[in-house]
C-alpha cells in the first residue's frame, strides 16, 4: 500500500489536500540494516513503510536485544513517544530489509494540522488504530499461551517468518527460541 492509498482509506481527502500532504514527505531508500534512531538520540522523523520491514527494539542490561514492535508495509515507523515529545528516545530503530520510506518531521505535521482541519481526523484514527495495537499485544503477552501469541502475529505479519530472523520474533514474542522453534515445528 503507498502513502496516498492509506491516506485515503482514513479520510476522504480532496486530490488537492492529498497532493499538498504528500508534498511534505520526503521519499528515501534506506539500505538493509540500518539504524534509523540509536537509544538516547531523539527521533526527528515519522516513517511510512512503503517497502520493507523495520523493528524498534532497546539491550537489556546482560546485552540482549528485546523487540518492541515490528512495522511492515504500509505502516507508519517512530520511536514515537521520542518523536511526539522530542526527547531522547529508549529504542533503537532498525530497517531490517532494504526499504522505501517517506519521512516528515514534527515541524511538517504542525504545518498540516493547521492547513489542513481534516488532518486532525486522519491523525487521531491513526492513533486510535496504534494504541488499540500497542493494547492488543500486551494482552497477547499477558493473557495468552506462546501458541496464541504466536498466531496472533502470524495474522498481523503474514510472512514475518520469512522475512525476519527468529530471534528478533521470539524477543518480539516474549519467548525463547526454543519455545518458538517448537511451535513452528508444531504448524500444521
Amino acid at each position: 500500500m503507498d502513502l496516498a492509498d492509506l491516506l485515503k482509506e482514513y479520510v476522504p481527502f480532496t486530490h488537492d489536500e492529498l497532493n499538498g500532504i504528500l508534498a511534505h514527505f520526503t521519499k528515501e531508500s534506506i539500505p538493509k540494516n540500518e539504524l534509523l534512531v540509536r537509544e538516547g538520540q531523539i527521533c526527528r522523523k515519522l516513517y511510512f513503510v512503503e517497502k520493507g520491514i523495520g523493528r524498534s527494539y532497546y539491550i537489556k542490561e546482560d546485552g540482549k536485544e528485546v523487540t518492541q514492535w515490528f512495522f511492515g508495509e504500509g505502516a507508519f515507523m517512530s520511536s514515537v513517544d521520542s518523536f511526539f515529545n522530542q526527547s531522547q528516545s529508549h529504542y533503537y530503530l532498525e530497517v531490517l530489509e532494504d526499504a522505501v520510506l517517506y519521512s516528515i518531521s514534527l515541524d511538517n505535521i504542525d504545518l498540516l494540522l493547521a492547513q489542513y482541519h481534516k488532518m486532525e481526523r486522519l491523525v487521531r484514527l491513526i492513533t486510535i488504530d496504534m494504541l488499540t495495537k500497542v493494547v492488543n499485544k500486551l494482552n497477547a503477552l499477558q493473557f495468552q499461551t506462546a501458541r496464541e501469541r504466536y498466531d496472533y502475529m502470524i495474522s498481523e505479519y503474514p510472512d514475518i517468518s520469512y522475512r525476519v530472523p527468529l530471534g528478533h520474533i521470539a524477543s518480539y514474542l516474549g519467548m525463547t527460541q526454543e519455545t518458538l522453534s517448537r511451535i513452528r515445528k508444531n504448524e500444521g
